[in-house]
């Protein structure tokens, strides 16, 4: 943790800088680096040296930690080969000694450890999470954030309790062109939402596989008590460990992975929590690969406010990994038109005309032609094709908040949020029913009962 006097000075800093910041990307590097001195640096350790971190959020971490006084100083991970990876990329880059720490609890025993980014497998963020802030240290925590409701309560509650700054990495919310569809679907001129098409779909027989990494595993060099968590206990399984997307419970897959980036956009868009219900199909198609968690699938949800069944519109998601070229695609759909964020543009397309209107005796309803942002300006798919703009604003936005001690772009809520809904897309996919939210008890329903494992 900080020392008083450090954060003292830090507080007194933000204190100081209120009267001329206008929000939190007002504010340049430089300008921290006038207002922050020298001796305040923050303290940053990697939880998991995964791909994901490596080629994606260490190069926008890496090209603003100079002016914005922020340095890395410890990597903690189970598995020797990853750790001893991490510390030699790290020193590499950074220029002096990392420390290399076994597990979260040498890492959090080093004094001054102020942050941390969080990129661990998908059922130990919101974990990870909840031991970040108890000892003191903000986070930039990937999505999903949880993938049980249990996890999810119990990591936003903590979160709460603290005075943590957590990012949550759904970097959507830090992009100019979502910003502006953000702004244009609050202020009223796109009308009512009638529907919201996410697709995501890709060919890739070797997406989430690890074979020539899942070769080199070995029990005796990592922790598979540890690394399991609060999961019920199985066999040791090397697979189960590199490749956990394609096994449930350790990632619901394709809800947790891309959904959960498309449908946080609903959720900010709107302001609604979660849906009313799901509904999915799918199953494992085309890679016959041992794996558990489905190669295609189609989610139907029902959105809209709780205490108003009359009024929603309906959200559908539909991902295949045997067919695509990985260009995800978000279309908001209106009595007037669209809003389509391949192309950044508000268009009439679709919407009420003339001749249609006049035979019901009703004007036409036609969007204007808007250009909301450079076409493109959008998320880059892959996870680690680095060199992503929206990954790049949206690490720059924690680092000054971590400084301003603002909220970030995606704070915890969010988080909590995108997990209700994916949480929600697993029940049903893996229940067959079609599943609800029991707003009293921050349950998932499916088929009269709390859904589980």
């Amino acid at each position: 943790m900080l020392s008083t006097s450090r954060r003292n000075f830090i507080k007194q800093a933000a204190v100081a800088a209120a009267g001329t910041y206008a929000g939190t990307m007002a504010m340049s590097a430089k300008s921290y680096g006038r207002i922050i001195g020298a001796n305040d640096r923050v303290q940053v350790g990697v939880v998991g040296f995964s791909d994901r971190f490596r080629t994606s959020l260490f190069p926008p971490f890496f090209g603003h930690h100079k002016a914005m006084n922020f340095d890395l100083v410890a990597v903690s991970d189970l598995w020797s080969v990853r750790r001893e990876q991490g510390v030699a990329f790290l020193q590499d880059k950074m220029g002096h000694a990392v420390k290399g720490c076994r597990n979260n609890d040498e890492l959090y025993q080093m004094k001054d450890l102020d942050a941390v980014f969080v990129s661990t497998a998908d059922f130990q963020h919101a974990l990870h999470a909840i031991e970040a802030v108890k000892a003191g240290c903000d986070a930039y925590v990937e999505k999903p954030f949880a993938e049980t409701m249990e996890d999810n309560r119990a990591a936003l509650k903590a979160v709460r309790e603290s005075d943590r700054i957590i990012q949550i990495g759904s970097q959507r919310r830090s992009g100019t062109n979502y910003m502006a569809a953000n702004d244009f679907i609050r202020s009223g001129k796109f009308g009512d939402i009638s529907m919201v098409e996410l697709t995501w779909n890709v060919n890739q027989p070797g997406r989430w596989r690890r074979p020539a990494l899942v070769a080199q595993l070995k029990e005796a060099d990592t922790d598979w008590k540890r690394y399991l968590m609060n999961r019920p206990f199985e066999a040791w399984d090397p697979r189960k460990y590199l490749e956990y997307r394609l096994f449930w419970p350790y990632s619901s897959g394709m809800p947790g992975q891309w959904m959960s980036h498309q449908i946080d956009t609903v959720h900010w868009f709107t302001g609604l929590k979660h849906p009313r219900s799901v509904v999915a199909n799918g199953g494992i198609y085309a890679w016959k690969d041992g794996r558990k968690n489905w190669d295609t699938t189609t989610a139907v949800f029902d959105y809209g406010p709780q205490d108003d069944m009359s009024k929603g519109f309906q959200v559908t998601f539909s991902s295949r990994m045997n067919n695509g070229e990985e260009r995800p695609a978000e279309i908001y759909y209106a009595n007037g038109g669209e809003l389509n964020l391949v192309n950044n543009t508000v268009s009439p397309k679709g919407g009420l005309g003339a001749g249609h209107a006049k035979e019901m005796g009703m004007e036409p309803n036609l969007l204007p032609e808007l250009v909301l942002a450079d076409p493109k300006m959008r998320a880059v798919a892959s996870a680690n094709t680095g060199g992503d703009a929206l990954v790049t604003s949206h690490i720059l936005n924690w680092m000054e908040c971590i400084r301003s001690r603002k909220q970030p772009n995606a704070p915890v809520e969010a988080g909590y949020y995108h997990s209700i809904a994916t949480i929600m897309t697993n029940a049903a996919a893996r229940t067959g029913f079609k599943v609800t939210f029991d707003e009293k008890t921050q349950e998932v329903m499916a088929g009269g009962k709390v859904f589980k494992y």
